[in-house]
């Protein structure tokens, strides 16, 4: 059995009612499925023996603007042992802007968590510090939303005196 088949029985024997679409690109996986089992994946992925994803190297999201589920919260992990990368996609509609953290399976992730929440405005569930990194915390836009304009909003935020 190849890993990428191995990685996904052990999803769907693990979650139940876990339905998952795969897409391959250039030897990398990845894994779109629903918002309220991002932790229990993580937890698998990084706890299995076989799996051992030790590693959450990235946590960002996408904006299609137009779309039903506006946003998209990407996970790029890897498994050391393996050598092997997967990225978790998770459709999050604007309405309901947030997902859970997964800064309790891996550390890292806390704060690519916050840079996501901070330049998205996506709230991640549970998150231990989840506060503004670049932005100050009463600016009230989210600079990498499709929405906010590309020469900022004149006036929203301080610019330091000469």
């Amino acid at each position: 059995m190849e890993f990428k088949e191995l990685l996904v029985d052990k999803l769907k024997d693990q979650v139940p009612g876990f339905e998952c679409t795969e897409e391959e690109f250039r030897g990398e996986l990845s894994l779109t499925f629903d918002k309220r089992d991002i932790v229990k994946v993580c937890e698998i992925l990084k706890n299995d023996p076989e799996l051992s994803f030790d590693l959450c190297e990235d946590v960002t999201a996408i904006d299609w603007a137009k779309r039903t589920l506006r946003y998209t919260v990407v996970y790029h992990i890897f498994s050391l042992k393996n050598k092997f990368r997967v990225r978790l996609k998770c459709n999050i509609d604007e309405e309901d802007c947030a997902i859970d953290t997964v800064s309790s399976v891996w550390k890292s992730a806390d704060w690519a968590e916050r840079e996501t929440y901070d330049m998205y405005g996506i709230q991640f569930n549970n998150h231990p510090d989840l506060r503004r990194m670049y932005m100050p915390e009463d600016f009230e836009y989210y600079p990498l939303r499709k929405d906010f304009p590309l020469m900022g909003i004149p006036g929203s935020l301080p610019l330091p005196k000469k």
